[in-house]
């Protein structure tokens, strides 16, 4: 019994807070738009990890209302535009801020 009282306890809260449009991040951003985000974020890496030039552990990805932000370190030039590249390509991103600093 202990298990469906969390599961009415966790749907409940769930329909306050997307009810209510609370904030879950410092920039005031909806439950829905942060879930949104973190999907964006979660194909990107994905994509990364899938890809034989670019490095999913020295490139960090953080995604705000569509916008991806990349930043961390490349080998080489090549690797900082395919990664680019790969964030763009991604279902949901509306643009890419490439930070990434290329490591000789």
């Amino acid at each position: 019994m202990h298990a469906r009282h969390f599961l009415i306890a966790s749907a409940a809260a769930l329909a306050l807070l997307a009810q209510s449009g609370c904030s879950v991040v410092r920039d005031q951003q909806t439950v829905g738009s942060y879930i949104d985000d973190t999907a964006v974020t979660t194909r990107v890496k994905t994509k990364f990890a899938e890809d034989n030039t670019v490095s999913a552990m020295a490139i960090n990805v953080e995604t705000l209302q569509g916008v991806v932000q990349l930043s961390g370190f490349a080998k080489s030039t090549e690797e900082k535009a395919r990664a680019e590249r790969l964030a763009r390509d991604t279902s949901g991103v509306r643009s890419v801020r490439n930070d990434i600093v290329v490591r000789n």
